[in-house]
């Protein structure tokens, strides 16, 4: 036992690290699980200073960002991978298992993504859908289908993270995360003086920032990998592996059809918020303001990984609840300082190209969104226990509660008159709560359950 109460493996053949509850350890690795999460988020509006420097200005912003939202859909579909991994990859016919299913889900999902981002359906999704002008939505499908390969990415990545966090390395898959928003910060800030702008670049700076994180995890999971592939050294083949892929596809299937509901509720949100008063102007304040939001939402989201890591030792822990609190609240400070006239009216007005009328409205949804990081700290930890108890159902629940209360504010303000941001704003802070709500309930109906079916002594 070491001086942080874990089990440390000496080296990777050892076996991961069995971590006790402390302040300072699940600090130590939840901080770069924090600036992973937030540095990943942080290459998006990077390189929308690409974007709209280009022919179509802050509307090309708002096509490229709903090409991407599609593909993130697609992707959503395999969201749960990481969790299903973490959970299920204890051994190398596990890894194997996994590894398959993810390739299998990968290719698939990439054909739909293709498909969506041709005729018909592309137009279907946004000249119908989105409402967006023949121009523009030539560059959302096109973004959407030259993202394929990003995404294909991300899946691959799926591999090599899920076994550095499930030997604690959170820290090295940081350094990977980190050298990516290095190679897309450069490139953002040399593209747009060489001439390069518009929509093309600056999915081209993040593919290119994808490519840079994927290599460099991978070498550093490959010793990892390598350990769990010693114990079947001389087997040429593992017995059983189409039924252990497809257990573990039961498991990632409501956890990934979750995802997909999740992701759907940007759309949702585009959907409604192109029908308000003002819609372009309404639409630009959603998306620049969500480019600073969305980094703090997701850093609170990795508490989600921080519960399976760091399980309850005891029945009624709730120490980790609270360090959930306090995360979510110090998250908070940073959309805080873009409410500010010196640093929003800097990022909104000089970086992102906003109308000068609209960085107030932008100033005063981005300060509250500083609350956003707390709520979402706490759904992470209540879908964590849910994945201990091994009841992915409960989260795919959770994810309907959020789709449905999502569509509800947005259907209830719209002809309400109120402001396509404020709707936006309202329906992103309900949703999440709706989330946790639902997954308490269901995991406070499993532990009666489980009481009750206990043998009595």
């Amino acid at each position: 036992m070491d001086r942080d109460g874990m089990t440390a493996a000496a080296s990777p053949g050892d076996a991961p690290a069995v971590a006790k509850f402390g302040a300072g350890r699940v600090t130590r690795f939840y901080i770069p699980l924090l600036l992973q999460a937030f540095s990943q988020s942080v290459s998006y509006p990077l390189v929308a200073g690409i974007v709209t420097h280009g022919e179509h200005g802050v509307d090309a912003l708002t096509a490229f960002s709903q090409g991407m939202m599609v593909m993130f859909m697609v992707g959503a579909l395999g969201g749960g991978l990481i969790t299903t991994g973490l959970v299920c990859v204890k051994d190398w016919r596990g890894y194997v298992a996994f590894r398959r299913m993810n390739a299998l889900m990968m290719a698939a999902l990439l054909a739909v993504q293709c498909l969506f981002a041709l005729p018909p359906l592309s137009d279907w999704m946004f000249c119908g859908v989105f409402a967006l002008p023949r121009d523009l939505a030539g560059i959302a499908s096109r973004t959407l289908l030259y993202g394929a390969v990003m995404n294909g990415f991300f899946f691959i990545r799926n591999l090599p993270l899920v076994m550095l966090f499930g030997n604690y390395q959170s820290a090295k898959a940081n350094n990977a995360t980190l050298l990516r928003v290095a190679a897309t910060l450069v490139l953002a800030a040399w593209l747009p003086r060489a001439g390069c702008v518009g929509a093309w670049w600056g999915l081209a700076a993040l593919t290119f920032g994808v490519w840079v994180e994927l290599a460099v995890t991978w070498l550093y999971a490959r010793p990892y990998v390598a350990a769990l592939r010693r114990g079947h050294e001389g087997e040429e083949r593992l017995p059983g592996m189409a039924a252990l892929a497809m257990e573990q596809f039961r498991f990632t299937l409501p956890l990934s059809l979750g995802g997909f509901l999740l992701m759907l509720s940007p759309v949702a949100i585009a959907a409604f918020v192109g029908r308000s008063a003002a819609a372009n102007d309404m639409l630009a304040v959603h998306y620049v303001t969500l480019g600073v939001a969305n980094p703090v939402a997701y850093a609170a989201l990795r508490l989600q990984t921080v519960t399976i890591k760091f399980p309850p030792e005891y029945e009624g822990d709730r120490r980790l609840l609270k360090y959930a609190v306090v995360a979510g609240l110090l998250l908070g400070l940073a959309p805080l300082a873009f409410a500010t006239p010196w640093i929003g009216g800097w990022y909104f007005g000089g970086y992102q190209n906003v109308p000068p009328r609209l960085i107030p409205t932008a100033r005063l949804a981005v300060g509250i969104y500083a609350l956003i990081a707390v709520v979402q700290a706490v759904r992470a930890w209540i879908e964590g226990l849910a994945a201990l108890e091994k009841l992915p159902k409960a989260i795919m629940y959770g994810q309907f509660a959020y789709t449905a209360s999502l569509f509800a504010v947005c259907a209830v303000l719209l002809p309400a008159g109120v402001p396509g941001w404020a709707m936006a704003v309202a329906a992103i802070f309900i949703a999440p709560m709706c989330v946790t709500a639902t997954i308490w309930l269901l995991l406070c109906c499993h532990a009666r359950s489980r009481r009750r079916s206990a043998p009595r002594i």
